[in-house]
């Protein structure tokens, strides 16, 4: 009997190239892309990244996106990555057209990614809720529907009919064409009622008056260890990007006793691919319902300012209105050099409610002053309101408890109760309905408009 031997997959060996344009209206070093590219390579399971290289381009070539000289150079390169055993698939950062793909896979012997398509296959592989899962089945689906040439490269034609009477027929890419619009049909259907649930969840979270604050942010920035952190929470948290895809919410109790949502969500990135900007619209809604928003940038990057303007592009591209107010949290400083640390707590510790708050997820740095702010400003859109609990109605006393931040409170010789509430506006109509015989004891401060992102430069 043959003795049963344990096979384990090997990685497959990966090629980076990061095209580089010379378009002096990118943000990004080329250096500084490949790097990103190279920990979108690592983000994905079962990969080894054996070469990277930036390919510079003077005039990409419309059927083969580099020259031919390029080609051949990167080629040999291939042939030679990995001691000689070659590589197996290469990861272009950037834009590639069908033709260009199926071409440079010709050429080269090798299977070949876009960026959309590495980004598309990490989603794949992290998303965990029903949502998600639907989200990236779509936006791969939109995403293969224009590669359908790739996959049929002989075009053959099939036949209408019988024999030599019948006309031409559908083209097998037509037939793929359909098969993959149906499906996109079914999955939007099955995403309707999903995202019909997650309102039905929104409208009940709305009843209660709870602030929602969203974490937002560029790809490993740190939010989801902030989050963990606040909230005690065990949400995946690596040095990788992508490592959440799906929006998680916890309660969160500030200094004054408020309760508010945190929400974490998808970390953002330069260049991301519009079918997975319409594919998680719904995912980031929850963005666009926060009374607050956090806006988590990694202050050690190089490039912090340039991932701050990708950020506010797609916080705009989903309508996130400029009244929202909006912290900007400075997270590891404790990454950052001496100097440049204290120059950060310099900038967080100013009055006022625009300046930064200097953080450290890891150490804990900068929280409690974060946590005052977050309730700062809150506040700056809060009624107070005092009213009367009958006797003998504790679901009603224990209701306001948990709903609202109570500022004092008075017990009558007869048993009534009377409280002093902190509520935010949209909520005041929840409470009035509840104790129709509050009053309002001031009106709320007016909103402040979102500031922008801000350099570390003083």
């Amino acid at each position: 009997m043959a003795e049963l031997t344990e096979t384990r997959e090997s990685p497959t060996r990966a090629y980076v190239i990061h095209p580089d344009l010379g378009n002096s209206r990118t943000r990004r070093s080329p250096d500084l892309a490949l790097e990103e590219a190279i920990a979108l390579a690592h983000a994905l399971p079962a990969i080894e990244v054996v070469g990277a290289e930036v390919a510079k381009l003077r005039k990409p070539d419309a059927g083969m996106l580099f020259s031919k000289g390029k080609r051949e150079e990167i080629g040999q390169r291939l042939k030679d990555a990995a001691g000689g055993e070659g590589a197996e698939l290469v990861l272009v950062d950037g834009p590639v057209t069908p033709v260009q793909q199926r071409n440079l896979e010709k050429e080269w012997g090798v299977k070949l990614l876009d960026r959309t398509g590495l980004i598309l296959e990490i989603f794949a592989d992290r998303a965990q809720t029903r949502e998600g899962v639907l989200q990236v089945e779509l936006a791969a689906l939109a995403y293969q529907r224009t590669r359908l040439v790739r996959a049929w490269t002989h075009l053959e034609r099939q036949r209408g009919g019988f024999g030599f009477v019948g006309g031409p027929g559908e083209t097998q890419i037509e037939a793929d064409r359909r098969a993959i619009d149906e499906q996109m049909i079914r999955l939007r259907r099955q995403l309707e009622r999903v995202v019909r649930t997650r309102e039905l969840h929104r409208k009940a979270r709305a009843k209660v008056p709870y602030p929602i604050v969203a974490l937002v942010g560029y790809t490993n920035a740190g939010k989801s260890t902030l989050f963990n952190r606040l909230t005690g929470a065990d949400v995946m948290a690596k040095d990788q990007l992508f490592a959440t895809l799906d929006p998680t919410m916890r309660q969160l109790t500030l200094p004054g006793g408020r309760r508010v949502i945190l929400s974490d969500t998808v970390g953002f990135i330069s260049d991301l691919p519009h079918e997975l900007v319409a594919a998680f619209r719904a995912t980031l809604e929850e963005v666009l319902a926060a009374d607050l928003i956090l806006h988590v940038r990694d202050i050690s990057h190089p490039e912090t300012e340039e991932q701050a303007g990708d950020v506010g592009e797609i916080l705009d591209s989903l309508g996130v209105e400029d009244d929202v107010p909006l912290i900007e949290v400075w997270n590891k400083i404790d990454a950052l050099s001496a100097d440049d640390a204290a120059a950060a707590r310099r900038r967080g510790s100013r009055p006022g409610p625009r300046g930064p708050i200097a953080i450290s997820a890891i150490t804990g740095e900068g929280l409690d002053q974060l946590k005052a702010a977050i309730e700062q400003r809150l506040s700056a859109h809060e009624v107070q309101l005092k009213v009367t609990v009958a006797a003998g109605d504790g679901q009603g006393l224990a209701w306001a408890y948990s709903h609202a931040s109570v500022r004092g409170r008075t017990d009558k010789p007869d048993g009534r109760v009377e409280l002093k509430l902190s509520v935010p506006v949209d909520k005041e109509a929840v409470f009035r309905d509840r104790f129709p015989a509050g009053g309002k004891q001031r009106s709320a401060k007016p909103k402040t408009a979102r500031p922008k992102h801000r350099k570390l430069a003083d």
